[in-house]
Order: C-alpha cells, then sequence, then structure tokens
C-alpha cells in the first residue's frame, strides 16, 4: 500500500504499528511514502522507523511550565504513613506541577529532617528557596500561582512524575579493607600463616 501524503505518512510513524515505513525519492524528484519494502531501483531509499520503546526523547514541557520550573523548581516533603502527604502529592499532580519527591523511609532521614526541612511538620513544600509548612491548600496554591505554575494542569499526557527519593542519598555498600599487615622488622622473617603443611 502506497501512500502519498505527508500528512498520513507522519502520522503513521507516529502512532501506526512498530514495522518501518519507507521514504522513496524517484528519479523525478516525485516522493512516496509506503510501508511495503520498496524494490530494488525504485529511487532514493529512505527508512523512517517509529523510536524503540526504550529510547524515548525525554518529555518536552510547555514554555509556561519550562520556565516556572527552572526559576522556582518544587520539592515536596514527605514522611511515611502521613494521610496529608498523600493529599499534598494529589494536589500537586492535580494541578500538574512538575516535583520532585523527598521522603524518610530511615533513621538517617528522619534525623536530616530537621537540619534541611528546619521543622518537624509534614508535609513540607519547597518552591525555588521558599519553604511552606504544613498542607493548607489555597496557600499552596497561591504560593504556586506567585511562582508562575499553571492552575490547570499543562502536562503532556506521557509525562510520568519520577518516584520519591529517601532525603538523605544512599550510599553504596563499601567492603570493609583489610586491616594492613604488621611488616617485620628488617632481618627477620614474618611468621608462617596457620594452615595445612605437606
Amino acid at each position: 500500500m502506497q501512500l502519498k501524503p505527508l500528512l498520513i505518512a507522519a502520522t503513521l510513524a507516529l502512532a501506526g504499528p512498530a514495522h518501518a515505513l519507507y521514504k522513496i525519492v524517484g528519479p523525478d524528484g516525485s516522493v512516496t511514502y509506503t510501508d511495503v519494502p520498496p524494490p530494488p531501483g525504485s529511487g532514493q531509499v529512505s527508512t523512517l522507523s517509529p523510536p524503540a520503546a526504550g529510547n524515548r526523547s525525554p518529555v518536552q514541557l510547555p514554555l509556561e511550565l519550562r520556565e516556572a520550573t527552572e526559576r522556582h523548581p518544587v520539592t515536596l516533603f514527605t514522611t511515611q504513613s502521613c494521610p496529608a502527604c498523600d493529599q499534598a502529592r494529589e494536589l500537586l499532580r492535580q494541578r500538574g506541577v512538575p516535583h520532585v519527591e523527598k521522603t524518610t523511609q530511615s533513621e538517617a532521614d528522619r534525623e536530616a529532617w530537621q537540619r534541611i526541612v528546619g521543622g518537624i511538620e509534614a508535609p513540607v513544600l519547597r518552591i525555588g528557596s521558599q519553604t511552606v509548612r504544613t498542607l493548607d491548600r489555597d496557600e499552596w496554591n497561591s504560593h504556586l500561582d506567585a511562582a508562575g505554575y499553571p492552575q490547570q494542569s499543562k502536562l503532556p499526557p506521557n509525562y510520568e512524575f519520577p518516584a520519591p527519593e529517601p532525603l538523605v542519598p544512599r550510599e553504596e555498600a563499601r567492603p570493609t579493607p583489610a586491616p594492613p599487615r604488621a611488616t617485620p622488622p628488617a632481618g627477620e622473617t614474618a611468621p608462617a600463616a596457620p594452615g595445612v603443611k605437606f
């Protein structure tokens, strides 16, 4: 099946099945799009394959959202088993505010909470350098308005919010180095290591 209109070819490339599309430029300069491999001698052939699922480019945010996130990035601080934190997360998601969520998952996180967040309340919202404590929907929305975030979600349909991260970054467990062996004084030999002798 050959498809000549460029619009149809572009639509198939974006939304069609995961098989290849071909663009053929004939000797006379005519352009043809097809999903059937062209026979040899058809002209200059280009393969138009949709991107693989794992190679999708990052989601492009609308300009208004990009500017707000660059000037006033949003971080939500939460704790475990916190109904108000769930409501705060839902508020940001419904409004379409891209954000990072930092949560307490360990004793180290709980110890760092006071130092990083500056209080014991949860949830806490940080918009740029401004910190807003405890959930008050009107107050949070007012601060988000002032930071330039749209009141209605403008996130692309394929946007995915990142998973919550621990408040304190986890370091990979490192093996404990073996203690250094004592070097015998000059002229002495080290004692033989215990073990089986033959």
